[in-house]
């Protein structure tokens, strides 16, 4: 379900604004480091990295929030009109940020971190694609020298770096799933986040569960997926930690499946395997290839 905005949070966000001292419109960034708030704790992983010590980064969202059910409190509206830089993924992702930009009057930049990138089918998760990653980087890189030209070296530096992690967390992904039999490529997932990954590492996403963020699938649905999931004797169904496992059981018992693995895709985890992006996508690229081959 996409969030819809609410007079109640703008007139709430307004009213905190002005008793913490601040004019609509008026500038947020003050002295100090950059503060760099992204909107996802994925963005904020890779931006962390580009920035070292020379700017804060933040996530507006908390660790295991899903952007796409996320409900903004004004208390975050006050956090994007304090920001010097704002990091978005951009690719229809944050429907909620636009108004909320409008309410709290910020004058900060805003960087679309998937801007000039190919979406397909308005499918925003292109951040699961480490070569997308990349790029992301170098957009986050511009987006800090804008903000803070002072610190250029630095920005570039930190930037280059990490994207020579991501190149060759690329090589590695590639090699194991290479391992995976082709036959048995096939993921079934919660919802369609893989879509980028899988085209970049030659795995294909049979079906998702969940056919519209935050609506329940049909029981028409469900069945159509435990068929495909019997026609190609698939091995194993994904789960997510942000979302409740019980429609993913069903149809994994449905179809005769035993094993229902847990990806991380929208957000980092709070363990050292999960807490930011490359640990992430490196634990993920396990837990597939263990549940595949």
């Amino acid at each position: 379900m996409r969030w819809q905005p609410a007079v109640s949070l703008f007139t709430a966000s307004a009213a905190l604004l002005a008793g913490l001292g601040f004019a609509s419109g008026a500038a947020a960034a003050g002295p100090g480091p950059l503060r760099v708030v992204a909107t996802t704790t994925l963005l904020a992983s890779l931006a962390s990295g580009v920035a070292g010590e020379r700017a804060t980064v933040t996530s507006l969202l908390p660790v295991g929030a899903s952007p796409e059910t996320y409900q903004p409190a004004p208390a975050d509206i006050v956090r994007l009109h304090d920001a010097g830089l704002i990091l978005e993924n951009g690719a229809g992702l944050e429907t909620w940020l636009g108004p909320m930009l409008r309410a709290g009057g910020t004058n900060a930049r805003v960087i679309d971190c998937s801007a000039g990138l190919t979406v397909i089918a308005a499918n925003p998760h292109l951040w699961l694609d480490p070569e997308y990653a990349r790029r992301y980087v170098v957009a986050m890189r511009d987006g800090m020298i804008a903000a803070d030209p002072a610190g250029a070296a630095i920005y570039r530096a930190n930037a280059a770096a990490l994207d020579r992690h991501l190149a060759a967390l690329t090589a590695r992904i590639a090699a194991q799933i290479a391992t995976i039999p082709p036959a048995n490529r096939n993921m079934l997932v919660f919802h369609n986040a893989w879509l980028y990954y899988n085209r970049r590492f030659g795995l294909r996403t049979l079906g998702e569960i969940e056919e519209t963020p935050g609506s329940e699938p049909s029981a028409e649905h469900l069945a159509q997926l435990v068929d495909a999931a019997r026609a190609v004797h698939l091995h194993a169904i994904f789960a997510e930690p942000e979302y409740n496992p019980k429609l993913v059981r069903t149809v994994a018992q449905s179809a005769g499946i035993s094993n229902v693995a847990v990806l991380y895709d929208d957000s980092v985890g709070t363990s050292p395997q999960t807490r930011d992006y490359v640990a992430m996508l490196e634990t993920d690229t396990v837990t597939i290839v263990n549940a595949l081959r």
